[in-house]
Formats: structure tokens, C-alpha cells, sequence
């Protein structure tokens, strides 16, 4: 352990620093892609896989043309969910309207509607939804839900013919109502980029990381500068850690643009310390250079490190529960999910910006981070290592 300190800090050492420093200011799409590209990243993925629908193509058949059916098409339209594509008059061209993709969605009011209303009968509506999405689909349906029961208390405080049921007073007392009141912890704006962006960063370290590692000591390789490395009179440990070093710190400068993105950008609260979120962020670092260097050992060429990093990365990627939630993930890839660095990750971001916790709780995220960290950086030193023998 000494030793390995002594040489950290040795003249050697600084060499091989300026020399991997210089190595890179001199590669300058290297030095741009460490930074630049994953902080666009994060900002274009949390904007585009936000779950919130909104400006849904609206088609419109109203075979009432009164005044009711004029507002009902009205508070459909006001709303930010739905946008009036047209109105139509015949169902079969609102049909084929929705099959091409004209619109999203069609709403067809019956010739009876006012007269029913005013009557006090229920009237339906018919919604015709475009399913060949169906989350889409679903959260329309919930939408249009939404605004139809605002409609109906508008109605009803109109006096539109409101029916009324008196209750007898000893059923009252016979039979209770149990009302159901929602409390919306943590996220009371239901505020879906808050869940993405945080997951999202952890994904960029890992994917971004991994992918310049293997880049990087591969296209050395092919330079012959490691091999002239090797008659120097530096020691191994020397010439891993300064090929380790300056990617860490360059990576961690990004990390210190994107959480500055995630709270100007996407108004993301930081209830608990800065200091939990850049220390997995840093072992989230490590990770992803660990097993970028892993995948450089194994590999002759920058091609075949790119088509290996194919391999690796959707796996890490699809068992995170970065971007969508874990318990959505199959239970045959749970144990996958339980060893994944962005998962863990994911759950210090979200728990520590969104609900202020502590070390006390994130620890086993932690513990199991760190393992992962130390398991893949001790594989690369061994793999780099063996590959200098």
C-alpha cells in the first residue's frame, strides 16, 4: 500500500500525468466528447422521454350543434392535452383520419346531446383513441376522463337540470361514506422529469464512461504509446492510475455541469447533500472506466471495442430501472437489476435531491456500489496488467 501511495505521488507520476493531460488536449474530439456530448444528452433524453402526453390531434364530429356541444369541444381544446385538428362528418373519414395518423384521438357528440342534457338523461360520448401506441393511448383515455367529470361539475353548478337524491337521515346513520383523500409526497406537482433526468445521469456515466475508456486505451494501443511506456522506468501501478486519472477528473467536471443542468435546467430540488450525489457519482466514474478498460483488454481495435461495448451496455442499460421503474422489469432480470451500478445510483439521486435522505439510509446502495466499483476497476488493473506482461 505504501508503495502504491509513494508512486501516486512521485515525479514519475507527474509526468505521466502531463503526458496523458497533454495526450488529450491534444485529441480534441476526445476532450469534447468527455463533456459536451453527455450533458446534451441528458438534457435532450429528459426532455424527449418525458411520459407527460400533451397537444394530442383532436378530430371532432358534433352532430348536436348547440351551444352544450360547442362547450364540451371547448373544454376538450383548452386544455394542454388536447389540440382541435378538425372537425369531421362523417364517422368513417374520422376513421381514416386516425389510421393515417391525422389525428389522435376523435370525439363524436350525438344529435340528442342538448336535449338530453337539459332533460337530465345521461348522454354518451363516444372516444375513439389511435391504440397502435398504447401507453399514449391509455394516458388520452385518463386525460379525456379528467376533463369530461370537470365538464360534468360545470354542468352541475349551471343548473343544467342537476338530479338530486335526498338521503334519509336514518341511512345515514345506518351506513358510512368512506372518502379517499390523495397526498402526493416528495413530487406534489407530479413532475415526471424529476424521476428521468435523475436516472438518466447515472446511465450517461456509466454508457459514456465505459465507451471513451475502451476507446481510448485502445486507440493507444494501436499508437505503440504503450509500449514505449514500458521502457520507461515507471512501474505499473504508475501507468494505470495516470491512465485512469485524468479521465476520472474529466468525467467528474461533467458531473459538476450536469447537476447544475439537472437544478437550473429541470428545477430538480437538492433537499439532501451535494456531497452523496458527487460521491456516487464518482464511484458511478470509476465503474464505467473499470469496465471500459476491462472491454479495451479484450479487443485489438477501436471497432471491436465499440461492437463489444453493444454487448455490455444494453444490459446495463435495460436492467437499471433508470428511466423506467424497476419493478416494471421482468423477475427473471431482478437479480440483474440488484447488482446494476445505475440502479443503485439511481436510488441515491432520486432519494437524496427529491427526498433529502441521508447516509444512513443509502448506505446498502452504497456498500453495493462501492463492490461493483472496486470489482471492476481491481479486473481492469489485473487485465491492463497482464496484457503489459
Amino acid at each position: 500500500m505504501s508503495t502504491v501511495m509513494g508512486s501516486i505521488f512521485s515525479q514519475r507520476m507527474g509526468a505521466l500525468l502531463r503526458k496523458e493531460f497533454s495526450q488529450i488536449r491534444r485529441d480534441k474530439r476526445l476532450a469534447f466528447s468527455l463533456v459536451a456530448p453527455p450533458i446534451l444528452q441528458l438534457l435532450l433524453f429528459s426532455l424527449v422521454l418525458n411520459a407527460t402526453v400533451s397537444n394530442l390531434k383532436l378530430g371532432i364530429i358534433d352532430e348536436s350543434r348547440t351551444p352544450e356541444s360547442r362547450g364540451l369541444t371547448s373544454t376538450l381544446t383548452e386544455s394542454k392535452s388536447f389540440k382541435l385538428s378538425g372537425y369531421f362528418y362523417d364517422v368513417n373519414k374520422l376513421g381514416d383520419a386516425i389510421s393515417r395518423g391525422d389525428v389522435d384521438a376523435g370525439v363524436v357528440i350525438p344529435q340528442d346531446y342538448a336535449r338530453d342534457l337539459h332533460r337530465g338523461k345521461p348522454v354518451t360520448v363516444q372516444l375513439l383513441l389511435n391504440a397502435m401506441n398504447a401507453n399514449t393511448a391509455a394516458i388520452a383515455q385518463g386525460y379525456a376522463e379528467g376533463v369530461i367529470q370537470t365538464y360534468n361539475l360545470g354542468l352541475a353548478t349551471d343548473a343544467v337540470r342537476p338530479k338530486i337524491v335526498a338521503i334519509p337521515v336514518s341511512a345515514v346513520s345506518r351506513r358510512g361514506i368512506a372518502t379517499l383523500t390523495g397526498a402526493f409526497l416528495y413530487n406534489p406537482g407530479l413532475i415526471g422529469t424529476w424521476f428521468i433526468v435523475t436516472g438518466l445521469l447515472g446511465l450517461l456515466l456509466i454508457l459514456n464512461g465505459s465507451m471513451v475508456a475502451a476507446t481510448a486505451m485502445v486507440k493507444e494501443r494501436e499508437a505503440g504509446t504503450i509500449e514505449q511506456l514500458l521502457m520507461s522506468p515507471a512501474g505499473t501501478y504508475e501507468i494505470i492510475i495516470a491512465k485512469i486519472a485524468p479521465l476520472f477528473l474529466l468525467f467528474f467536471l461533467m458531473v459538476l455541469f450536469s447537476t447544475a443542468l439537472i437544478k437550473i435546467a429541470f428545477d430538480v430540488p437538492f433537499h439532501g447533500g451535494l456531497t452523496i450525489v458527487w460521491a456516487a457519482s464518482a464511484l458511478c466514474v470509476l465503474s464505467g472506466i473499470g469496465v471500459g478498460t476491462v472491454i479495451a483488454t479484450f479487443t485489438h481495435s477501436a471497432y471491436q471495442a465499440q461492437l463489444t461495448s453493444f454487448f455490455v451496455n444494453p444490459l446495463l442499460t435495460t436492467a437499471a430501472g433508470a428511466i423506467t421503474p424497476a419493478e416494471a422489469i421482468p423477475g427473471w432480470m431482478q437479480p440483474l437489476v440488484k447488482i446494476n451500478p445505475i440502479r443503485h445510483f439511481s436510488v441515491i439521486a432520486r432519494s437524496s435531491m427529491i427526498k433529502g435522505s441521508g447516509f444512513e439510509t443509502l448506505w446498502p446502495d452504497f456498500l453495493i456500489l462501492s463492490i461493483f466499483t472496486v470489482v471492476m476497476v481491481s479486473l481492469s488493473v489485473w487485465r491492463f496488467r497482464k496484457q503489459l506482461s
